[in-house]
């Protein structure tokens, strides 16, 4: 899969594909069948199929600290988008330039003079550009006028309720991993780059592996049971903290902390998956260290009971 780095960057080679454009913030089961009902339209055409992302998303771009938190890191998501089978991705930073460009002219200099799109699929909640005047029934008409057909995906309902980013949120909030689960198609599970932490864990004796979650907030925060897979062959259980950690007082931003049970090998720089199962207890501010030390060993108990390990 190609990565496009700008507008600036498109080529004539580029031109002539069928494309959608979205936050696909989770890569959920509505934002699945967007992209599956672009890759049929791209079979049919026989054209390549293109993804149009933002970095960072609009919301981050103009309140960061009040944004949604991110589902996933943008390399997940490119990731995801190569698995699924997407040809091309579009990242596009958005600024105050962007900003400030109106859906017509995004329209012109993206899909029509850039891309040279011939067929535009969407979900039916799509806003972009300023004053989030585009939608579908814009782009049907611009689409009428430019040369280019465009699509739009019912959402998806479960049990009642339209899957959205904001539904998978929430079910984390309140650790309700089975509806966030269902929504996603597959359990909730955060990727990174395992990085050199301050060596607090492994003085109080729990070495951890600190991921880096690149993004200023993570959807959830506490101390969780969580399955670990990247370190090996088989399947490691371990306990990861979300937060801040506040005892420390150290942090802006969130980190992701994962002590995994009975293993000692060496993970930095490494890409590990932490898959969510259970909230342990919530994140907290301990008078000591010893408290720290006494709580995360009650943690790791609590996480063996969890999955029905040995002491």
């Amino acid at each position: 899969m190609e990565l496009i780095r700008g507008l600036h960057n498109l080529r004539p080679r580029h031109r002539g594909c069928v494309a959608t454009i979205g936050a696909f913030d989770g890569m959920h089961l509505g934002h699945q069948a967007v992209l599956q009902r672009l890759l049929d339209k791209g079979r049919e055409l026989g054209l390549p199929t293109a993804v149009v992302l933002f970095e960072p998303l609009p919301r981050e771009f103009f309140a960061p600290l009040q944004a949604p938190a991110r589902l996933m890191s943008f390399r997940q998501k490119f990731i995801s988008l190569r698995e699924i089978g997407v040809d091309r991705v579009l990242r596009v930073r958005f600024d105050a330039q962007l900003a400030d460009m109106g859906a017509d002219e995004f329209v012109r200099r993206g899909f029509v003079d850039g891309l040279g799109v011939r067929h535009i699929a969407v979900g039916d909640d799509l806003h972009f550009g300023k004053n989030r005047a585009g939608d579908y029934n814009f782009l049907q008409e611009i689409g009428a006028r430019l040369g280019f057909e465009v699509a739009a995906t019912e959402s998806v309902m479960i049990d009642g309720e339209r899957v959205s980013s904001t539904g998978i949120r929430l079910a984390l909030e309140h650790a309700d991993f089975e509806k966030a689960a269902k929504f996603l198609g597959r359990p909730y599970s955060i990727v990174g780059r395992v990085v050199m932490g301050k060596q607090l864990g492994r003085q109080l004796g729990f070495s951890t592996a600190n991921v880096n979650l690149r993004r200023l907030r993570a959807p959830l925060a506490g101390v969780y049971a969580v399955e670990v897979s990247g370190a090996g062959p088989q399947r490691l259980f371990g306990v990861a903290n979300v937060g801040t950690r506040p005892t420390i007082g150290d942090m802006t931003k969130a980190i992701l902390e994962v002590h995994i049970l009975d293993f000692n090998g060496d993970l930095y720089h490494q890409n590990i998956g932490v898959t969510f199962r259970s909230r342990l207890r919530d994140e907290r501010k301990f008078a000591s260290l010893d408290e720290l030390k006494a709580q995360i060993q009650r943690d790791s108990a609590a996480g063996r009971a969890y999955f029905g390990l040995g002491h």
